[in-house]
């Protein structure tokens, strides 16, 4: 295939082979660290994906459905969740293939996964016809630098920004070619990309649809003849994503967030001064502890991001590269220039409040949805790859001579801007450190750029030195520290089979509490960051867990967080005052564990409330004995208005063994002399539940205390049976007299057609 610049090609049979070995090579390490297990992705990547992980891996090694998890928020719908990596072919493999993960292969997927997008751009580059050490620099500032290096404990959008390069590479081949086939696999791809369900994901599509469109406009070739490989791509892609995102759509619109308003958005912008990382990565010492950082966004208002956040080094040859490159000849690309306009647009949509511009971006269909415009920094690392790779291509083919005098005077004034700013904000023997390092590659980086204009260096010799720059550069400057790489041993409470004491106290306890009809619930708060989701690992029922998405219902009755790793997480509601509660009896929250007395977590608990048990090390646990079964029988029924109880907080005086509250006329069927009525557990797996129920004359309902949600469909005997919403937010099933089996079943697929007939019949 020709290149698709005529300018770019020199003739020279580039080895690109040879530079993704290179990049592979340099890949490995960089990755290293971890690997090996030294360290660990900390975080999100730990907190809350690796549980996720394990999970996913013991329901299929168990035999068991990982649709649907009891273990976390009284019972979440994993197949609609974006972040449960069901439909992550690379961690769905790992679970399927290993049935205890471990830190080290979670890790290795993320790395393995950067390393796929980095070889995608290599290939990109040589369908361009632009030089393979171009494109081994682009690829190394994508995999490693900027926000897929500082925020790569965001699992999710790491896994988006990667099948976006390999997505571009598919799609600008298919249109290269005008062919179906690369069409449909750019299709299928962008699938993935899609089911990533996140905000880098749907600025990737948002991008890829641009690009489309303006390969449309700007090729030469007949504009018809684009349809068939775009055809082919939106059938293929449809038809993976249609019901995976139909489930996540309407798990959106039953959740806790369907949208976020403006005001929200915008306390996730990217303050200006997040750009001085693109000159040196530890200007601010974000590397460091926390008291030493300095930079933004601490000292903004309003703003919620975490310093590493803010941090967007891509290398010092990769800044060079795009300085010296800069020319007229630089934006004579048609397809540069594309992504020349790629760059401003995510620059101002990652800037948020701090330009008029993201409220114009708001108004774009889908924006709403997402809470934190600097996750666009994840895209603007990829432009700048890109054209840091073009631009080093410019100058290795001599279309682009940079004056080493004009080059070093840019350098210099940028190095001074930031000392002046430093100084100006009093750290500048803090910021010199860091600068000078910074400085050192930048001078390296010019003699490279000088040597390769002067072609001094060709082939091996040039992918070497462009190897070992852009890793010495990258380990040092975005190498492990406190955001992307802590020791493993800080998260034994998460290990399989691990010995943390507090988890094996807490499962001890929950044998010796079990019987036929309980299942009881445990709650873990202000212990630590990554303990919230251990009972996806563990097996056992939290009553919370961390997730920012949460059902509707369930956050509105106990007014559960996305997390509570800090005393002041754990947010209680009007019907779940306290933890003395009738709703914590409801839950069976049986055992609490708290990392701080529990009086500083809950302002209304009084001495005696619950029975406090040894404590743990710095680990108090309290047990309430008041805490109900899973499942029981009420024989009498309250019509009630949960909507009214939700605002007044207000309980009906009952015997709630005995009574469950409705939305339906009250009965009463008990009688004085009627024996009492049994449920007891006959089986308990993730989707389904099967129970034996022993009811006295007259009938009742027999109670389930997990979260209602209507994707749960009930048998009586075998006989269809429709789950009632009670108590708030449990489900019951209404049950004639005498000994029945009630079985519960998760069928998403069937929960989901039947939603999607009653919005037809109500638009009708």
């Amino acid at each position: 295939m020709q290149p698709i610049d005529g300018n770019a090609g020199d003739g020279e049979r580039q080895p690109y082979a040879l530079a993704a070995a290179f990049f592979l090579a340099c890949a490995l390490a960089l990755a290293f660290p971890w690997l090996c297990g030294r360290v660990t992705i900390p975080w999100d990547a730990k907190a809350h994906f690796f549980p996720q992980l394990v999970f996913l891996a013991h329901a299929l090694h168990s035999g068991q459905s990982p649709f649907w998890t009891p273990n976390v928020f009284a019972g979440m719908p994993q197949i609609a969740d974006p972040q449960s990596l069901i439909f992550s072919p690379f961690f769905l493999l790992a679970a399927a293939l290993f049935p205890e993960p471990s830190f080290e292969l979670a890790d290795a997927i993320v790395f393995a996964m950067l390393a796929m997008g980095g070889l995608a751009l290599v290939a990109y580059f040589r369908d361009r016809g632009w030089s393979a050490a171009g494109g081994l620099l682009a690829a190394l500032a994508f995999a490693f630098g900027g926000s897929a290096a500082w925020r790569i404990q965001h699992v999710g959008q790491i896994m988006s920004l990667a099948w976006l390069a390999v997505t571009l590479w598919l799609l600008a081949r298919a249109l290269d070619r005008r062919s179906a086939l690369y069409g449909a696999a750019a299709g299928a791809v962008a699938a993935f990309l899609i089911l990533g369900r996140d905000q880098v994901a749907f600025l990737s599509v948002l991008l890829l649809s641009a690009y489309a469109a303006y390969r449309i406009v700007t090729d030469q070739s007949s504009k018809l003849s684009a349809v068939a490989p775009l055809a082919a791509g939106a059938l293929v892609g449809l038809t993976i994503i249609a019901v995976p995102l139909s489930f996540t759509l309407e798990l959106a619109a039953h959740s806790n967030r369907p949208e976020i308003d403006l005001d929200g958005a915008l306390k996730g912008s990217l303050p200006p001064g997040s750009f001085f990382t693109l000159i040196s990565a530890n200007i601010f010492g974000t590397d460091g502890p926390l008291k030493d950082f300095w930079g933004p966004p601490k000292g903004e208002r309003d703003l919620f991001l975490a310093r590493n956040m803010a941090n967007v080094y891509m290398g010092e040859l990769t800044l060079v590269a795009l300085i010296a490159s800069m020319s007229r000849r630089f934006f004579s690309s048609k397809e540069i220039r594309f992504f020349v306009a790629a760059t401003l647009f995510f620059a101002f949509y990652a800037v948020g409040r701090y330009t008029p511009a993201f409220a114009f971006f708001y108004r774009v269909p889908g924006v709403d949805l997402w809470r934190r415009p600097a996750d666009a920094t994840y895209l603007l690392g990829a432009m700048l790859a890109i054209l840091a790779g073009y631009g080093f291509n410019l100058i290795e083919r001599g279309v682009v001579a940079p004056r080493l005098a004009w080059l070093a005077g840019a350098l210099a004034a940028l190095f001074v801007a930031a000392l002046a700013m430093a100084g100006w904000r009093g750290h500048l023997v803090q910021a010199s450190w860091p600068l000078a390092t910074s400085a050192t590659f930048a001078a390296l980086a010019v003699a490279l750029i000088v040597a390769t204009r002067d072609r001094l260096l060709r082939g091996a010799y040039l992918f070497a030195a462009v190897a070992a720059l852009m890793s010495a550069d990258l380990a040092i400057g975005n190498g492990p520290n406190e955001s992307t790489a802590l020791p493993p041993e800080q998260f034994a409470a998460l290990k399989i089979g691990g010995n943390d004491p507090v988890i094996a106290y807490l499962r001890e306890k929950l044998k010796e509490t079990a019987a036929p009809d309980r299942r009881d619930r445990v709650e873990l708060a202000a212990i630590g960051f990554h303990w919230p989701n251990a009972s996806l690992i563990h097996g056992f029922d939290h009553d919370l867990g961390y997730n920012p998405i949460r059902l509707r219902l369930f956050e509105d009755t106990t007014g559960a967080g996305d997390h509570l790793a800090l005393p002041d997480q754990r947010e209680f509601s009007k019907l779940y005052p306290s933890y003395r509660s009738i709703l914590s009896d409801m839950l069976g929250l049986r055992f609490v564990a708290t990392g701080v007395p529990i009086q500083e977590i809950d302002e209304n608990y009084k001495p005696g409330d619950f029975i406090e048990l040894a404590p743990i090390g710095d680990v108090h646990i309290y047990e309430n004995p008041r805490a109900m079964p899973r499942v029981m029988v009420a024989t009498c029924a309250l019509h009630v208005n949960f909507a009214q109880m939700m605002q007044s907080g207000e309980w009906p005086e009952a015997d709630y063994s005995e009574t469950a509250l409705l939305e339906a006329p009250p009965i009463c069927h008990t009688r004085k002399d009627a024996p009492p009525a049994t449920a007891k557990i006959s089986s308990y797996e993730n989707d389904r539940v099967l129970v034996e129920a022993n009811v006295p004359q007259g009938g009742g309902w027999l109670i389930l205390n997990d979260v209602f949600h209507p994707w749960w469909f009930a048998r009586v005997d075998g006989a269809e049976a429709p789950i009632l919403r009670a108590n708030v937010m449990f489900r019951a099933v209404a049950v004639p007299e005498g000994r029945h089996e009630v079985r519960f079943d998760f069928q998403p697929m069937r929960g989901l057609s039947k939603e999607l007939a009653e919005f037809l019949n109500d638009v009708r």
